[in-house]
């Protein structure tokens, strides 16, 4: 009988040692590489983007809002370390030049044909852990947004041509139907 295998746990150190252009993430010393996003992808992150930031910018508000590649460092060690499509963070103290130390307030994946696991399954469960208050899961091959309010333990889908309120905010409401994914 063979002696068991060591099972290789990964640092963010490992995630800075890749190669120029290849991104990874990081869930309890765990890799997990990422695949370039698709144009769909990346119009739908946009327009959200927009739409959040325009509300920050006419309210007037603390929050700010990143998007991919951003790091969040969603725990006090060197094990876990994501890049969200989209983050809102309130507390600006989380914040520093290498990304956001803790649980962002609100973030948003857009799932890529290579990425359903990992947003509706392990940082599903991540983000509720670490105190993210709420998750979006946006499945355009689904036509379906999928809302996590954590703080309510609140889940409600939507689709497409449905308008959804972000719950972290008390008039924000984003009219999917508006947004242009061709």
């Amino acid at each position: 009988m063979g002696l068991p295998q060591a099972i290789t746990e990964y640092t963010i150190e490992d995630i800075y040692a890749l190669p120029d252009g290849q991104r990874a993430e990081l869930i309890d010393g765990q890799m997990y590489m990422m695949a370039a996003p698709s144009r769909t992808h990346q119009r739908i992150c946009l327009a959200l983007l927009r739409k959040i930031a325009d509300y920050i910018d006419e309210k007037g508000g603390l929050c700010e809002v990143d998007i991919a590649p951003f790091a969040v460092f969603l725990n006090a060690d060197d094990k876990t370390y994501v890049e969200p499509d989209i983050s809102v963070i309130c507390d600006k103290s989380k914040l520093n030049d290498k990304g956001c130390n803790g649980a962002p307030d609100w973030i948003i994946e857009i799932v890529s044909t290579g990425s359903r696991q990992m947003d509706y399954y392990r940082k599903l469960f991540k983000y509720h852990m670490t105190g993210v208050r709420e998750y979006w899961i946006v499945d355009e091959q689904k036509d379906c947004i999928t809302v996590y309010n954590f703080e309510n333990e609140d889940i409600k889908d939507y689709s497409f041509s449905d308008t959804v309120k972000a719950g972290i905010y008390n008039d924000l409401e984003i009219d999917f139907s508006k947004i242009n994914i061709e």
